[in-house]
């Protein structure tokens, strides 16, 4: 039995054909007899998929402005129905809620897809599919082409007629040999020779569309430079872990990313804190670190004088805005996550973010603030990609507390806004090497302008390299 099902292109509404809107239908035409089905009562003046001359449908049939789902076209690829289109070639059809799987089966032929993976095992072999399986207004829709031929189909695409032939050859029984004439050499009948396949050809301008992204990384960076105000620039080191991950949501693609930062760096000191003595030629300052606080001096070069966060007030109170710190190394961390939507190939994607700043010095708070920006994600199944982002945060405050000292006055111990404006970028490549690994390198950096009671604006950055993990 020979089924010619032919899908044409587009959506049929109530009652009219409007100009420019794309037609979508399935006919299929078969020989013998089959028994009735009830497939469903379609709704007055629209025509959605026919199979034998007889409607079938998804469920939910009704779409909004009184439109059937017939079949669907995403990035120029064909999707139907799996079950009502399916069941009724002789293939039966289930489904595995627990891991969202589809196994279309019948004599000969066994296809498993599962929603969202971009991929299709037949007998037993997987293939790449240009657009994952997707739950569509309730129904499980698949790629018309790959399953199709999966079952024992051939596809064809019309340009001249915009129609999609899909020929089903059902298997043709051997004949069984004739029984021998009475003679030495007896005959055998031959056998049915098989349909020709019809050639297949996509649908023109039809593209792949890659899998969704999952992947981590860990690099260390490379010597970073920092520049704030318990360092004029000094050479540190520190490193990054960074992840991400696509996921189709209502129609559109959307990303989750992570980045988390760690730098270390010296402050450098000359002089120990009992090495300035009050009165001494030099830079004012209050001495020491932490609630350790003196009146003195200190030589005006030594990089240990550090400006306070709040100077602006200690300097009203007292005439000074410094304090002598003494060598030690800092650290800093920063975490920041990104919640984007695509809006352009090859995965460019514009959204919001959230940071948090910690720090483990001069009692600094921890800071964090709401910013966006835009984002470029890594095409990890090509040899090599570029990716990138920048994101901009207005305000990244948090609350300060001033040391509890005499000297401070009606400052001791008050509480006051620290805030400043931040940048965070970073751009690098990715090069494959294996199915799920990958060499990570590029340039990271951040830079800070200083608001609310900042000491100064801040600045660092520097190159990075290391390994990432493709799922």
């Amino acid at each position: 039995m020979n089924v010619v099902a032919r899908v044409a292109l587009g959506w049929i509404a109530a009652g009219t054909f409007a100009a420019g809107t794309l037609a979508m239908g399935i006919v299929a035409h078969a020989q013998g007899n089959m028994p009735p089905a009830d497939f469903g009562t379609p709704p007055s003046g629209e025509i959605p998929i026919l199979f034998n001359d007889r409607h079938v449908y998804a469920r939910p049939t009704t779409l909004t402005h009184g439109r059937t789902l017939a079949a669907i076209i995403h990035n120029n690829t064909i999707l139907v129905p799996i079950r009502s289109m399916f069941e009724q070639t002789g293939a039966s059809v289930s489904y595995d809620p627990s891991t969202r799987t589809v196994d279309v089966s019948k004599p000969g032929a066994d296809v498993k897809v599962s929603v969202g993976k971009a991929w299709v095992v037949i007998n037993g072999q997987e293939r790449p599919l240009d657009v994952p399986p997707e739950i569509y207004h309730g129904s499980v829709v698949v790629p018309l082409r790959v399953i199709s031929e999966g079952m024992g189909a051939y596809v064809q695409w019309v340009p001249e007629k915009h129609l999609v032939v899909v020929r089903y050859v059902e298997s043709v029984p051997e004949v069984p040999p004739a029984t021998p004439a009475p003679t030495p050499r007896p005959t055998r009948a031959p056998s049915a020779s098989p349909v020709p396949p019809i050639p297949t050809a996509a649908p023109p301008g039809a593209a792949a569309t890659p899998s969704y992204e999952h992947y981590v990384a860990g690099d260390y960076m490379i010597a970073p430079k920092v520049y704030n105000e318990l360092s004029p620039g000094n050479t540190g080191h520190g490193y990054e872990v960074k992840g991400a991950v696509e996921f189709p949501l209502f129609g559109p693609t959307w990303e989750l990313s992570a980045n988390y930062r760690h730098y270390l760096y010296p402050h450098n000191a000359n002089l120990g804190p009992a090495a300035c003595a009050p009165g001494s030629a030099g830079c004012g300052t209050f001495l020491g670190t932490g609630t350790n606080f003196q009146r003195g001096t200190c030589p005006s070069p030594d990089p240990g004088c550090v400006t306070t966060v709040g100077f602006g007030l200690t300097q009203a109170q007292s005439g000074l805005g410094q304090v002598y710190v003494t060598a030690f190394t800092a650290h800093e961390n920063d975490i920041d996550a990104h919640f984007a939507i695509k809006v352009a190939d090859p995965r460019i994607y514009i959204g919001i973010g959230g940071l948090v700043k910690t720090y483990d010095y001069l009692g600094y708070p921890t800071v964090g603030g709401v910013g966006f920006g835009v984002e470029k994600l890594p095409d990890l199944d090509a040899p090599f990609s570029v990716y990138g982002s920048a994101f901009y945060y207005p305000r990244v405050s948090g609350t300060y507390t001033f040391p509890t000292s005499a000297l401070l006055g009606r400052l001791s111990a008050k509480q006051i806004t620290l805030a400043y404006g931040e940048w965070k970028y970073e751009i690098g490549g990715a090069v494959a090497l294996g199915k799920n690994l990958f060499l990570d390198f590029g340039y990271l950096g951040e830079r800070a302008t200083a608001r609310d009671n900042a000491p100064s604006s801040t600045n660092a950055g520097g190159p990075y390299v290391g390994l990432g993990l493709h799922f």
